[in-house]
This record gives C-alpha cells, sequence and structure tokens, in this order.
C-alpha cells in the first residue's frame, strides 16, 4: 500500500491521526537524508510514490524513474508532479535537494488533512495557489527566474490566467498578494480545529504548523533541511528520540 491508498482507506477528507503523522514524517526526512549523503535529488516525490509496511509503522521511498544526481539535474519547469512541485522548478531557477523538501511538505500536509494543497491546474494556477498561501514571491528570487517572464511583468506584478466569462478567452488578470491570503495561508488551513483540541495537544499542532512552514518556505535557501527538521520540536517526544 502506498500512502495515496493509505489517506483514501483511512482519512479521505479528513486526513490520518498526528501521530501517525509524526511516525512517517521522521521517516521521511530520514530518507532525505540518505538521499542527500548520496547526493540523490528523487524530484517525484508524492504519496503514491511512499509505501507503507503491512504493520503500518514504517514507510519507504519508491520510484527513483525521474531521480538525479545533484550534479546532473537538468532545468525544466515540468520536473515533479504538479501539485507537489516547488515554486522554483516552476520559475526556471537553478534547484537543488530543496525540491524534495518542498514536496514532502505538501505530502505531509496532505497526510493530516486528507486534502492537496497547491492544486493548481498548470503551472500558472500552482504559482498563484502558492501565493494565496504563502504570500508573494519575493522580487529577489524573480529576478533569477529564467521564466519569470511568463508569470510576472515588468513590476514583478504576478498575472493570472482566467477565462473571460464573457468572451470565454483565457486572459491574463494582474493579481496583488499580501503574506497569504485571510484563510488561505498555511495556519488557517491547518488550524480548523484547533478550538477542539485538549491544551496538550495543541502544543504538537502548533509545532506541526510550524515545521510545515519551515518546508515551504519560497526562498529555497531558507527551507529547512533534512538534518535539521529530525531535530525539530515536533519530534521532541521519547518515542521519537528512540528512533533516531
Amino acid at each position: 500500500m502506498d500512502l495515496r491508498e493509505a489517506i483514501k482507506k483511512f482519512g479521505r477528507d479528513v486526513g490520518i491521526t498526528m501521530q501517525a503523522v509524526k511516525l512517517y514524517a521522521y521517516q521521511m526526512f530520514q530518507a532525505l537524508v540518505h538521499m542527500k549523503s548520496a547526493e540523490v535529488l528523487h524530484a517525484d516525490l508524492k504519496p503514491d510514490n511512499i509505501l507503507v509496511s503491512e504493520n503500518k509503522k514504517y514507510i519507504k521511498v519508491c520510484d527513483f524513474g525521474t531521480a538525479t544526481l545533484h550534479r546532473d539535474a537538468e532545468l525544466t519547469p515540468y520536473l515533479v508532479s504538479r501539485f507537489y512541485r516547488a515554486p522554483e522548478v516552476i520559475l526556471g531557477m537553478d534547484f537543488d535537494y530543496a525540491i524534495d523538501m518542498w514536496a514532502i511538505g505538501c505530502t505531509l500536509y496532505e497526510l493530516f488533512t486528507g486534502r492537496i494543497l497547491f492544486n493548481g491546474a498548470d503551472n500558472n494556477g500552482m504559482l498563484r495557489s502558492i501565493q494565496e498561501c504563502r504570500g508573494k514571491i519575493p522580487i529577489r528570487l524573480i529576478k533569477r527566474a529564467q521564466l519569470a517572464h511568463k508569470y510576472f511583468d515588468d513590476t514583478f506584478t504576478f498575472h493570472a490566467l482566467e477565462r473571460d466569462k464573457l468572451t470565454g478567452h483565457i486572459v491574463p488578470r494582474p493579481v496583488q498578494f499580501s503574506q497569504g491570503a485571510h484563510g488561505k495561508d498555511l495556519k488557517s488551513k491547518l488550524s480548523a480545529n484547533l478550538k477542539l483540541l485538549p491544551l496538550s495537544e495543541v502544543k504538537e499542532h502548533n509545532a506541526f504548523v510550524d515545521l510545515l512552514d519551515k518546508c515551504l518556505q519560497l526562498d529555497p535557501e531558507k527551507r529547512i533541511k533534512p538534518k535539521d527538521a529530525l531535530h525539530h520540536p515536533f519530534f521532541a517526544t521519547p518515542q521519537m528520540k528512540g528512533n533516531g
């Protein structure tokens, strides 16, 4: 069984338990550490490519069909399955192991909620969805992007592609983003049922939100590194330390 099947079976639209997310997340970050030590980019991490053992305690990353050595990685805006594609890939920037961390962040959100975090119909839609949640992509990153002209104008304003209701034609429309649209930012998306949690679980929940925030930094250089993720407060429990 892969994690996509596990979500459908045990957590459709509601996600799996926080303890299961924690157990799997720790192993995902361990896998990222191993891949980085081997200088390998998986480049297609998603629930479908993570297998779960029969006893549901262990996971294993699979399908290295698009994997590449870091030094051999080629720029292409369609690397990684769309919903898990990091902004630097879409924008045609140089990329590294951080694209796998972004994909794991998207995967962990999906495990916990049962819903896809960024579900754009194409790369333009993905950038819109990402910026609605994470805020505007910094200008310094846009300046380094080979494909910025496809999405941003000379004032670094994003242009969303929308269907004109009158003509039916697809037309670009400028869209401004704040630090994440109200109700669409990561904390709001993850904290819908926070008031129902006992105080002991609120701290754990907030640590999870912080971990995902670090996994999903727009700037790949600021994204948390796998080794640092393993020492994040989210895993600061006796049973997790025993797995280290």
